[in-house]
């Protein structure tokens, strides 16, 4: 009786432990996945096609105008294409550099409208930002993105879910510029570049110094035989 005690004693105390690992693994899935939503499963993507030697410049926009459309010109003038996430309310004001983009055949992103920490958001704030900036940029260029890059990288599985429910895909990057914080040419032209792989979605902002180091990027691209193309096509 004692033996059979110890035995089931045993089996019980495997089985909780498991279960302990169970609970404490799922505790650590990544919040960039929603595991299933609506019968599919939702993450955020944070590389394009590794099997194609294309990479991405994304520019997020809340500000310097001017910059933007110089960033334009000198993507025209390079032949290249680039993502740029826009926020609602600059877009708001800047027509006629939301249609510049546009008509030169770059891809618009939605970038919220007001630049909001979505992590803190429930289903209907987020909604709301990322529906009422493709209303704006529909009705100011006709164009309604399906691409959504969270302010600041932040979101959860609320964000997940309702840029679902809205068409977008959530998209993150492989390679962040921090052109925001460091104001150096020579840092942000490095953080593009290193160790430069397929599918790279290269996050940077409309600052001077990264127009500054923008010709040098463009030009190591090409001298490794890169292609800069949008996101949606580096995601084919």
């Amino acid at each position: 009786m004692k033996r059979l005690n110890r035995r089931i004693t045993f089996i019980t105390n495997i089985i909780l432990i498991v279960a302990f690992l169970g609970v404490y693994a799922v505790s650590f899935i990544p919040e960039s996945t929603v595991p299933i939503y609506g019968g599919n499963e939702i993450s955020a993507i944070y590389n394009g096609n590794v099997e194609n030697k294309n990479v991405s410049i994304m520019v997020n926009v809340y500000e310097n105008t001017k910059i933007v459309s110089a960033m334009v010109d000198l993507f025209n003038e390079r032949g290249v294409k680039a993502t740029f996430f826009v926020g609602g309310c600059w877009a708001d004001d800047n027509a006629e550099t939301l249609n510049k983009i546009v008509g030169s055949g770059h891809e618009l992103g939605n970038h919220g409208y007001f630049h909001k920490d979505h992590k803190t958001l429930d289903y209907d704030k987020n909604y709301e930002e990322i529906s009422l900036t493709g209303i704006v940029t529909e009705a100011l260029c006709g164009v309604k993105p399906t691409l959504f890059a969270p302010p600041s990288g932040s979101f959860s599985e609320i964000t997940l879910e309702a840029a679902y429910d809205l068409g977008y895909k959530v998209i993150m990057w492989s390679k962040d510029t921090i052109d925001w914080r460091d104001k150096s040419s020579d840092l942000v032209f490095r953080r593009a570049t290193q160790n430069l792989s397929n599918g790279d979605l290269v996050l940077m902002h409309p600052k001077e110094h990264t127009l500054k180091a923008l010709p040098d990027i463009l030009d190591y691209y090409n001298s490794v035989g890169f292609n800069a193309v949008s996101v949606s096509e580096n995601l084919a």
